[in-house]
């Protein structure tokens, strides 16, 4: 067993890599170009709600109240006009990437932390490069990608968005698992 206070070097390393590598994905390469294409008479949809002053949240729409409502003929006739849409509402005013890049970072340091904390329970401090990376690996992929698929499944999210993101968390997990492997007490 590896006490959790010898990893903090490649929990804050892994972490500052996989910052610096989804960077690299997100603003050079043209992965995830494409993936939320412009709704079509854009101008219009917004002229129609902008009065409408949604507050930021998540949204489904049409919405049921109950089960009951969700089994009756109204509703049905809702769903079958359309349109059927699972919704996010983002504050007003121009988008900045400085709080969702501090978050992102945090988020890292924690599947990172959850990383260390299973392969420091699961291996002694001889462990060889290739068992810290299988456990590290396999911990940080968890972290990074199995939870975007739930999205697809209940919510409709594209599949190819999803596929893409998960492939995302494999290269965070590959280098995650590096940096451990590397760094292992």
């Amino acid at each position: 067993m590896v006490p959790l206070v010898s990893l903090w070097i490649p929990i804050i390393l892994s972490a500052v890599v996989v910052f610096i590598i989804s960077s690299i994905i997100h603003m050079f390469l043209p992965w995830h170009k494409g993936e939320y294409p412009k709704m079509p008479e854009e101008e219009k949809v917004l002229d129609a709600l902008r009065p409408l002053n949604i507050p930021p949240g998540d949204y489904m729409v049409p919405r049921a109240s109950s089960m009951e409502e969700m089994k009756s003929p109204e509703f049905a006739e809702k769903t079958k006009k359309g349109p059927v849409m699972v919704v996010t509402v983002l504050p007003n005013g121009p988008v900045t990437m400085g709080k969702s890049l501090f978050l992102w970072f945090i988020y890292s340091l924690v599947v990172s932390f959850f990383a260390a904390y299973v392969a420091g329970r699961a291996l002694p401090p001889e462990a060889t490069y290739l068992q810290v990376f299988r456990f590290v690996g396999v911990t940080s992929f968890i972290g990074y990608s199995l939870a975007l698929w739930q999205i697809s499944i209940w919510y409709g999210r594209s599949w190819i968005t999803t596929l893409k993101a998960t492939i995302d968390g494999l290269i965070y997990a590959l280098f995650t698992a590096g940096v451990f492997g590397w760094l292992w007490s």
